[in-house]
């Protein structure tokens, strides 16, 4: 499947799950500062990748979890290098260049943008054609 068509796809999810304009869904729009997205609608966006693509997206491993509540990852309200260093690992498909120059715990959503989706399926894609 081609880079344009899995967006085409994410598009779609996009705006049955959020409510919002095609034209508002760019690759990169963050899905909560830009689309609106809250904690709930990241449940609901995985459900229908997950159909959509025909896959499934195993706990965590769209979005983290647990990093924000583990004092090794954050202090201060900061995510600390450490931090930084396990969301990069767990989450290959993010761009975190933005983010690490202001590492404010309150922003981490703001990290996960249309390109990012993307990038996600198409690795998801890429290991299931291996397999």
């Amino acid at each position: 499947m081609k880079r344009e068509e899995v967006f085409e796809k994410i598009l779609e999810v996009l705006v049955d799950a959020l409510g919002v304009d095609d034209d508002e869904v760019t690759p990169d729009a963050s899905l909560t500062a830009d689309l609106g997205a809250e904690s709930i609608d990241f449940l609901d966006i995985v459900f229908k990748l997950e159909q959509a693509f025909g896959f499934k997206i195993e706990q965590g491993e769209l979005f983290p979890e647990n990093v924000t509540q583990d004092p090794d990852f954050v202090q201060d309200g900061r995510v600390t290098p450490h931090g930084l260093k396990t969301l990069r690992a767990r989450l290959p498909h993010v761009d975190f260049s933005k983010f690490e120059q202001d590492p404010e715990i309150t922003k981490v959503a703001e990290v996960f943008t249309v390109d990012s989706l993307v990038n996600f399926v198409e690795e998801k894609l890429g290991a299931q054609s291996a397999a």
